[in-house]
């Protein structure tokens, strides 16, 4: 037997290594998509008749997006949810999966949120698509902070990096990204 011989033992894990990509995929566009207030994009993470339990709202995909576009751009300057910590029990075309996650938001009245929990799915392959079919938000701790005062000129430099936007002119959509400074407007 040679390095280059597909045993059958590679070949699953393979096929489990795509599937276990095509999950975290599908988790981060959840992430992007209610980050950049990107609607299609944080739906597509659902099968249309997925069911999302967050504690502080549920719904199918096109309702609990909307409020939850809704709700950040309404009390909140930024935010970010990021993913870490991930399980993935893969069972055929079934998946059940634990993704930790830390959320910050800059709300528009009093200190910044910091939250943390955890995503636990249920996702679906369907016609070759992973989506999440159910999930549970299980909110751990969410608080608030003190923000620090930074010299404007570093606040400055900061933002020069932008345009840091909730929509399609965010610097994250910009095709192909180059040093080209006359973006930033």
């Amino acid at each position: 037997m040679t390095e280059a011989t597909l045993t059958p033992e590679l070949v699953e894990f393979v096929k489990q290594s795509k599937d276990r990509q095509e999950i975290r995929d599908c988790l981060l566009r959840y992430t992007r998509g209610v980050d950049r207030h990107d609607l299609e994009l944080m739906k597509s993470a659902y099968h249309p008749d997925a069911w999302d339990e967050h504690g502080v709202a549920e719904g199918d995909p096109e309702s609990f997006c909307n409020w939850a576009i809704g709700w950040h751009a309404e009390f909140q300057h930024r935010h970010q949810h990021v993913i870490n910590n991930q399980t993935i029990e893969l069972d055929g075309d079934m998946a059940h999966s634990e993704t930790y996650y830390l959320f910050f938001g800059e709300n528009r009245e009093g200190p910044p949120t910091l939250a943390f929990g955890r995503y636990v799915d249920r996702l679906e392959k369907r016609q070759g698509r992973w989506a999440i079919a159910h999930r549970v938000c299980v909110n751990e701790y969410a608080g608030s902070f003190n923000s620090m005062d930074y010299p404007a000129e570093y606040q400055a430099m900061m933002k020069a990096t932008g345009p840091d936007t909730r929509d399609k002119n965010d610097v994250s959509y910009v095709r192909p990204l180059t040093k080209d400074r006359a973006r930033l407007g």
